[in-house]
């Protein structure tokens, strides 16, 4: 399938889908925005697909959130889109805004910033590299610094998600400070990015797949609420995965040292 802004390759169950737009430091248009909630779509459908790459083109930016003289030419943002009750285009960009279950490696290769914290705080790895920087302009330009921090409060201290939010990009987080937050887990060279995420993608990909998504699922859901709903939510999870044909292969296959033969994952 082909588009306009980013690119989407598969690799022996790994795909790899890249932001496109290097000239503009791959921030986000509403064509952006309407084909990354395609492409979610497409990745939850393809049974080839277990595991995800996602980074952006070019060595500056791996997104610098929306693209202002794009949206502007595109008509702004329309009182009417504001208040539609249908969900805004760029709420429908990540994995995990589009509730696709299946793990997604974040590729840093430079710059994030603004509305390109979402890619960052809905990633399950994040690996960046050596140069990547990241900041948050939204109170910059007068607008509120709201829901990427809310997104990153799940993955970083509290005062350091203010300190970003509130500094509106007048200081940037380095790779290392990003690094000792837990904002990232691996900091790599920019030759090295691409192949160790690729690497660990195809690590992941080896196993269930079904497996994966619905322990992706539990563990994201769970920061929805308390301990003990997201204990006995989880559970119910594992029991009805009792009966999945994955659960029986695993164990044969190790018992009889090969390969597991692994079902589809099919999306419920």
């Amino acid at each position: 399938m082909s588009y306009d802004t980013i690119k989407l390759e598969k690799d022996n169950r790994v795909a790899i889908l890249t932001l496109n737009r290097p000239e503009r430091h791959n921030a986000f248009s509403f064509a952006m925005a309407r084909e990354l909630s395609d492409v979610w779509r497409v990745i939850k459908k393809d049974d080839d697909i277990n595991c995800i790459v996602v980074t952006g083109a070019g060595e500056r930016a791996l997104c610098t959130g929306v693209d202002v003289q794009s949206v502007v030419e595109e008509g702004g943002f329309e009182e009417d889109r504001q208040n539609s009750d249908e969900k805004p285009p760029f709420l429908s960009m990540t994995a995990i805004q589009n509730q696709c279950w299946k793990p997604v490696i974040t590729a840093v290769n430079g710059m994030v910033c603004g509305g390109g914290l979402h890619f960052v705080a809905d990633s399950d790895i994040v690996v960046c590299a050596e140069h990547a920087t990241f900041f948050d302009t939204h109170v910059k330009i007068g607008t509120i610094a709201g829901l990427e921090p809310v997104g990153l409060s799940r993955r970083m201290p509290f005062e350091a998600v203010m300190r970003m939010a509130l500094l509106g990009g007048s200081e940037r987080m380095t790779a290392e400070r990003a690094l000792s937050l837990g904002l990232v887990g691996e900091i790599v060279s920019l030759e090295q990015l691409m192949p160790r995420s690729i690497e660990l993608a195809h690590k992941i990909a080896a196993h269930s797949p079904t497996a994966l998504a619905k322990t992706k699922k539990a563990i994201w859901q769970s920061l929805d609420t308390g301990l003990s709903e997201a204990n006995e939510h989880t559970w119910n999870i594992i029991k009805q995965h009792t009966s999945h044909p994955d659960q029986a292969e695993g164990t044969l296959a190790l018992v009889e040292k090969r390969a597991p033969n692994w079902a589809p994952y099919n999306e419920e």
